[in-house]
């Protein structure tokens, strides 16, 4: 729809710019141009790799860019970018998860505003993303006018399971080389990824994961 197209399209230039002001890769993102990112992109490709898969390693690298058996990536694992530094800890996936700044400034391009997620410290050292809740809470019960965000308007007071994979979702067609915004994306299932996602805070498997998630 047009809203989904609008946020696509203004993180198109924003993903770029973060990556380029946070990594400083040596081949910059460009802004305009997405055929050359995705696993042709050795930054993007680092920050959609699954965290189960070392990109500093040739070979996998060439495994995931040819598509050769084990290699391919799917929305079963955890793609790098949703992580605190973009690093996951192989002994506990779920530290981390869904705190990097990369995700944060996603997040509140769309839902607060461009200018808020420059406010982000770009050192991947992002807040968990949950904790925008109170921020939120606090702006929309604050009688200071400023002015109207998509949080206020769809009268967001909380941080969403749903908008998480949204996000989520966005910021991974953000990073891809593909062009036009399509549900399967050769072997990567955006609606199933979104599933997953929204899976992880609304049915953690046991009281443990179900304590981090609250």
């Amino acid at each position: 729809d047009s809203a989904r197209g609008d946020d696509t399209s203004k993180l198109k230039s924003l993903a770029a710019d973060w990556i380029n002001r946070e990594l400083k890769p040596d081949c910059p993102v460009d802004s305009e141009d997405k055929h050359c990112r995705g696993f042709v992109s050795d930054v993007c490709g680092r920050l959609l790799c699954p965290t189960e898969l070392d990109w500093n390693s040739p070979t996998i690298r060439a495994g995931i860019r040819d598509r050769t058996d084990g290699y391919v990536v799917t929305e079963m694992s955890w793609p790098a970018f949703l992580y605190h530094k973009y690093t996951a800890d192989q002994d506990n996936l779920e530290e981390g998860l869904f705190k990097s700044t990369l995700l944060l400034q996603a997040f509140k391009a769309i839902f607060t505003s461009p200018s808020s997620a420059r406010d982000v410290a770009g050192d991947g050292d992002a807040a968990n993303i949950i904790e925008i809740n109170r921020c939120t809470k606090k702006n929309f019960h604050s009688s200071k006018k400023v002015k109207t965000h998509v949080a206020q308007i769809i009268k967001m007071h909380t941080v969403m399971p749903r908008s998480i994979a949204y996000v989520s979702c966005q910021l991974w067609f953000a990073l891809s080389s593909v062009t036009s915004w399509r549900s399967i994306d050769s072997d990567f299932d955006y609606t199933l990824f979104w599933q997953s996602i929204v899976d992880f805070f609304e049915r953690p498997p046991g009281q443990t994961a179900q304590q981090r998630v609250n």
